[in-house]
């Protein structure tokens, strides 16, 4: 064999070498790498409305679908069923009275370790799209990156239920923007984009994409998917007194229509990832912030923030890579949002946080049992807006019972098995001493793991330094002129930004 043909062998067997380690190193590599998570968190979405929960009316075909490969948390609760306090513990997982986000339009403070923080700690990129609501400076002021609590990709607003012209920033340019046409749409399509540019990013990605859908208005619906649903002919629950019947399908078909379209926005962002093969290493989680009354239990459409199921209860499936035998299986041991941040750092294998209070249930994702129970606490520790005049709550959930003590009104126990519509309380019933008390140590041990021994509103006020307009018991969001955060005064006083911890202006 001649020297030049040794040494065309010599260089062949040394890039096979070479291409077969770099193969190897790429393909360790990628089994090293820790998943992506893809969180889609709607606004006002109750667990009842959609198909795969046997909702006759309303049309999901894509969530129905996703629900086949998913697990589905049947008893999925908001811990205080109203954006902010919602969206705070699920950043933090921690419960709103230990953070003092407890009212809609303050501030989440930067002190606060949160989801963002916690995931790029490990490596992970950030991202999040659509409704905020965690910064306290006005509905439409720029959001600049630190108080972006370690989102890093940027197009997102305060707040905005504008959804044929709803404005976002883009990251670090200060300019208002308006996403084109039905925001669901546009927003997801935004979404595909950035999963297309970082599909084979070394590092994986966190991206939440927050869609304000399908809280009101819901008039703003597309008139194609408002077709779908004719007033006349919707379901209506029997806890929806005849009072209320009209106004009630007259809503409803604006809710059901936005829940159609954004179903297919949604549809739209699991066939990309599909597309991109990102469904073998992708976590994706199907939830919302609350549900809505809808006329149930005589509380008119719109309102919120009661422990009421229509109310409290969120879908809330998760789709785990790889996991094929647990496709379509149900959970009905309840879940409460501080919950959420501790189980995706389980299923990441990222270390959690001392601080968190949520409770781990990655096993019940892994290995999911219909038999399991445990307790999902709720909470509404200052009522605020049209739920002013109501009672502080501190509640719990099983996978049989819901048990509401408020501050000063009856206190309510539901078997919800046999009462899905909550219309026969049996508190002080003889026939459920044992339950009661069982119910009643559960959720006073629940508060005694988090210090919260239950004080009226005025307390947590006063804590907390929070002041209501004098006309509306809320915050006062609308005191910032939109766009810039300069404040205007409103009956003689200049609004602040209001925060668990003082923030200086």
């Amino acid at each position: 064999m001649n020297i030049k043909f040794k040494s065309i062998i010599t260089c062949f067997l040394l890039i096979s070498f070479c291409s077969c380690k770099k193969a190897e190193e790429k393909t360790t590599s990628e089994k090293n790498k820790k998943p992506n998570i893809v969180y889609i968190l709607t606004d006002q979405w109750r667990s009842t409305a959609v198909g795969y929960a046997g909702n006759v009316d309303v049309k999901t075909p894509h969530l129905d679908t996703f629900a086949k490969k998913s697990v589905n948390f049947t008893n999925a609760v908001s811990v205080t069923p109203v954006c902010t306090p919602h969206r705070a513990a699920l950043l933090t997982g921690r419960f709103p009275t230990s953070t003092g986000m407890i009212l809609n339009d303050i501030y989440l403070p930067s002190e606060e370790i949160t989801m963002a923080e916690i995931f790029k700690e490990a490596g992970y990129n950030t991202a999040y799209w659509g409704k905020w609501h965690l910064d306290g400076h006005g509905r439409s002021t720029y959001i600049p990156k630190e108080r972006r609590q370690g989102f890093d990709f940027w197009k997102a607003l305060e707040c905005s239920h504008n959804y044929v012209k709803m404005p976002y920033y883009d990251n670090d340019n200060q300019e208002l923007k308006h996403w084109k046409g039905y925001s669901p749409f546009a927003i997801t399509a935004d979404v595909n984009t950035y999963l297309e540019k970082h599909a084979k990013d070394e590092n994986p990605f966190l991206a939440v994409v927050a869609l304000a859908t399908p809280h009101y208005p819901h008039h703003s619906a597309p008139k194609k998917y408002k077709d779908m649903y004719p007033p006349e002919k919707l379901t209506l629950n029997p806890n929806v007194p005849k009072r209320l019947e009209e106004k009630t399908r007259k809503e409803l078909q604006g809710y059901y229509a936005h829940a159609t379209a954004t179903d297919e926005a949604i549809g739209n962002v699991l066939r990309k990832l599909k597309e991109l093969n990102l469904m073998e290493n992708t976590i994706i989680v199907f939830s919302a912030d609350h549900g809505e009354m809808m006329g149930a239990q005589g509380i008119r459409p719109f309102v919120k923030q009661m422990a009421h199921r229509e109310s409290s209860g969120v879908p809330f499936l998760i789709y785990q890579p790889k996991n094929d035998k647990n496709k379509g299986k149900i959970v009905n041991a309840p879940i409460t949002t501080p919950d959420v941040l501790p189980t995706l750092l389980d299923l990441s294998a990222i270390k959690i946080p001392d601080f968190i209070e949520g409770e781990n249930v990655a096993d019940l994702v892994k290995n999911p049992n219909p038999d399991t129970d445990r307790v999902a606490l709720m909470m509404n520790a200052t009522p605020f807006a049209s739920n002013f005049k109501q009672s502080e709550y501190r509640a719990i959930k099983t996978k049989q019972y819901t048990f509401i003590h408020h501050l000063k009104d009856e206190n309510l126990l539901f078997d919800d098995v046999k009462d899905p519509y909550q219309m026969n309380n049996l508190y002080n019933n003889p026939d459920f001493k044992n339950v009661q008390k069982d119910l009643e140590e559960k959720l006073k041990s629940s508060l005694t793991s988090i210090g919260d021994e239950f004080h009226p509103r005025e307390f947590y006020m006063k804590k907390y330094n929070y002041v209501f307009d004098k006309k509306k018991p809320a915050i006062p969001y609308w005191g910032f002129n939109d766009g810039n955060g300069k404040t205007k005064n409103i009956g003689g006083k200049k609004p602040i930004v209001q925060s668990p911890r003082p923030y200086k202006n």
